[in-house]
């Protein structure tokens, strides 16, 4: 009986271990004007298992990262979930932003994405909930960079917005 005992104690305390991985649930969005190409260029980076998680509850799919036969179909899901869950206006037009890929390390990925040409940005607004979906403890690090000009903002669950005025360099 004692064995048993054992044997469920030390199931249920490596089950409670695998659940809190990462106890903190943080990701970053970096907005980068490029003066040269007159985009903006974007790089999201998120936890690989939390962003699974959030694409697979708001898209209704079972995929994952690690699946070699699912990357086509994960590409596609992890691009919808991004154009719905990070938006751009720049003085004060919505600004179309366009997903260029991803790239998965270990433990994070990397979400690239890039807007069309644009004026200079004077007055920028982002609303970012990636993940808001999955945590409603969820903190996001936005990055606004504009030149020598940098900007950032903590977004915890539920603000998803950001504004700043940007000064001509």
């Amino acid at each position: 009986m004692k064995k048993i005992f054992f044997l469920l104690l030390l199931i249920f305390c490596i089950s409670s271990q695998a659940h809190d991985i990462h106890p903190y649930h943080v990701g970053s969005v970096e907005f980068k004007y490029n003066f040269k190409s007159k985009t903006f260029q974007i790089i999201a980076k998120f936890f690989t298992d939390d962003l699974e998680n959030a694409v697979n509850k708001k898209m209704g799919t079972r995929l994952f990262f690690s699946n070699e036969k699912q990357k086509e179909e994960m590409h596609k899901q992890l691009e919808n979930y991004t154009r719905s869950s990070i938006k751009l206006k720049v003085n004060n037009h919505n600004i179309p932003i366009h997903f260029i890929g991803y790239q998965e390390n270990r433990e994070m990925v990397h979400i690239y994405l890039e807007t069309d040409t644009l004026l200079t940005p004077s007055k920028v607004e982002v609303a970012v909930d990636m993940l808001y979906n999955l945590f409603d403890d969820q903190i996001t690090i936005v990055h606004l960079i504009y030149g020598k000009q940098r900007k950032s903002h903590k977004l915890s669950y539920p603000n998803r917005y950001m504004y700043h005025h940007f000064k001509e360099e």
